[in-house]
């Protein structure tokens, strides 16, 4: 995207919105200037509209979509809506994921496609549709995904995950050299132990069954950056982040500054690994 001077306000979408990481995504794009579609499940419907009233409260426009992102045709009606209700796209953040644990030897197929469902084709199809607005109008953009620690090394016990995260850096990779040529950066995050709600309640439930599970509660009343922690074996000393540590690296991809910086996948992780 051109560093000049734009006669118009950008648009984002977030997915997986409605709280964490997508959550303090979409707040920070608001504060940067950026009108903001945010998306989730339609059980999220309630504190959707809740991140939007926030939006607002920034002076920025603002549009609640529900979306099953691991579903194309309500991947497509998003970015349609988008651009039917604020005029254009400018950003895609493909931040929606689930997690799901278990081992190689005792593996469900069908558990493990649910977790690609929404981690790889979800972040597929956000890629695919946003890129098809981005190149139609002809502005350049920035398209980034959610990656993780886990899609940097395997880990034992959460190989669908593992495998899933590994898919959005390679599929990162593969678009950034498709679209270079049309002026669209493309890059990923890779968050390692973040503060957040569902972290909270889902950590505990992988370590104790091996799966992730929003109704597990927390034992002993331990963080989730503990059980994350004790999951991926992280080093005494490493901190645990918040989600506007993951939105401020986003913020810079999102900027006309980073029009040099394509194809990453970017660890906001205190040095977990080293890239």
């Amino acid at each position: 995207m051109s560093t000049a001077t734009q006669e118009y306000t950008r648009v984002a979408i977030v997915t997986g919105a409605s709280r964490g990481i997508g959550k303090g995504i979409a707040l920070r794009l608001a504060a940067d200037g950026l009108d903001v579609v945010v998306a989730d499940l339609a059980d999220q419907k309630d504190p959707l509209d809740a991140v939007a009233e926030e939006i607002r409260g920034l002076g920025r426009k603002v549009l609640t979509v529900s979306c099953d992102v691991s579903k194309e045709d309500e991947v497509q009606a998003l970015v349609d809506a988008a651009v039917s209700e604020l005029g254009r796209l400018d950003v895609m953040v493909a931040n929606a994921g689930v997690g799901h644990g278990g081992s190689v030897m005792d593996a469900e197929i069908e558990a493990w496609e649910k977790c690609w469902a929404v981690n790889i084709k979800g972040v597929l199809f956000c890629y695919k549709h946003a890129a098809r607005q981005m190149v139609k109008q002809g502005a350049g953009g920035r398209i980034i995904g959610a990656s993780s620690i886990g899609g940097q090394r395997g880990y034992a016990g959460i190989g669908a995950y593992c495998i899933s995260k590994a898919a959005v850096r390679s599929l990162t990779q593969t678009t950034a050299l498709e679209l270079r040529e049309y002026n669209i950066t493309v890059n990923a995050y890779a968050p390692g132990i973040i503060d957040t709600a569902l972290g909270a309640s889902t950590a505990s439930g992988l370590t104790s069954s091996h799966k992730f599970s929003a109704a597990h509660p927390l034992d002993e009343g331990h963080g989730a950056g503990y059980f994350v922690k004790q999951l991926f074996k992280i080093p005494e000393g490493v901190r645990t982040g918040q989600p506007s540590d993951v939105a401020n690296v986003v913020s810079f991809l999102v900027s006309p500054q980073s029009h040099f910086v394509t194809g990453q996948t970017l660890c906001v992780d205190d040095g977990v690994h080293f890239t």
